[in-house]
């Protein structure tokens, strides 16, 4: 490489020379950088989501592409966080993409001795239908003196003190629905 062509690609001269003086736009670039194009700017969609972390609730822009999360950032377009996220927010995205995330879950069956390995859609699976078989199983429709009750004896829930807000609300949420009449809180205990 020339002296000229050294001189030139040198970010200082380009900033002295150039129509950049104060070094905040194309005099700072490198030649690689100029070149990058952005994760988002090859994603299939964009998914609006929230923060899974904590009670903020900053909205999140998630972009996938080929049905992969690229990249998570901040929601320009939200009043609570207005694009911006805490360390936490912005690395969300290990959290879904990363090595260390299960995809498989241990299951014990009643009576053995043995674990075997579930991938986490049956494991799922197998949750929702005892979920709504002891929901049938328990369920009253009415009292004895025909008083509309509509509840499950079935199913109750005691949800602890390492849950924060949003998932205790979501948790009363889903079992109020369901019909359930007792939950609880280990903090109310």
């Amino acid at each position: 490489m020339g002296l000229g062509k050294w001189l030139r690609s040198w970010p200082v001269y380009r900033q002295l020379t150039g129509q950049d003086p104060l070094g905040r736009g194309a005099a700072a670039e490198s030649r690689l950088s100029m070149e990058l194009t952005p994760r988002t700017a090859t994603s299939d969609r964009v998914v609006n989501s929230i923060c899974p972390y904590c009670a903020v609730g900053c909205a999140q822009k998630v972009y996938v592409q080929d049905e992969r999360v690229v990249q998570i950032e901040g929601d320009p377009g939200s009043p609570i966080s207005r694009g911006r996220l805490c360390p936490k927010g912005a690395a969300s995205k290990q959290l879904v993409t990363g090595p260390q995330r299960e995809e498989r879950v241990l299951y014990r069956a009643p009576y053995a001795t043995e674990w075997q390995e579930l991938d986490l859609d049956r494991a799922m699976d197998m949750v929702a239908e005892r979920v709504l078989d002891a929901r049938a199983k328990g369920w009253q429709d009415t009292d004895e003196h025909g008083h509309r009750l509509r509840r499950t004896m079935g199913i109750a829930s005691l949800g602890g003190a390492t849950l924060d807000n949003e998932e205790n609300y979501l948790i009363k949420k889903l079992f109020t629905a369901l019909g359930a009449v007792q939950i609880e809180n280990q903090a109310r205990i």
